[in-house]
């Protein structure tokens, strides 16, 4: 049986890993764990004047589906929620245009897949 507490540090592990890998592709950081009453967003970058909300998604192995499948619609309506509150909440966001991208993380280390979905939904 698997400890909470090593789930939590492999999803900040896959966040810190997701950031990295998008600040090298040109994307800065805004905020981490932007949280509202409706749910949290793992990262907020800006590409040019885009902002951009990415939901970090980890599996230690694909045996019942790919890390990507696990953002269902319900999901992603707490995402657009968020995000908005963000949008609401922060002067300098409220104009820009923004979009939605998951990185999609399965297994460990150099060996496991990445994947970068852009403007998902």
């Amino acid at each position: 049986m698997r400890n909470p507490r090593d789930n939590l540090n492999r999803g900040r592990e896959a966040e810190e890993r997701a950031c990295r890998h998008l600040q090298r592709q040109g994307l800065a950081l805004t905020q981490r764990n932007y949280r509202s009453p409706f749910g949290e967003i793992d990262l907020v970058m800006q590409e040019r004047n885009t902002l951009v909300f990415v939901e970090v998604r980890y599996r230690a192995r694909p045996d019942f589906g790919s890390a990507a499948e696990t953002v269902d619609t319900r999901k992603q309506a707490r995402l657009r929620a968020t995000a908005e509150h963000y949008r609401q909440n922060t002067p300098q966001a409220s104009k820009k245009a923004c979009r939605f991208d998951i990185v999609a993380i399965t297994g460990d280390g150099e060996d496991g897949d990445f994947r970068w979905l852009r403007d998902v939904f």
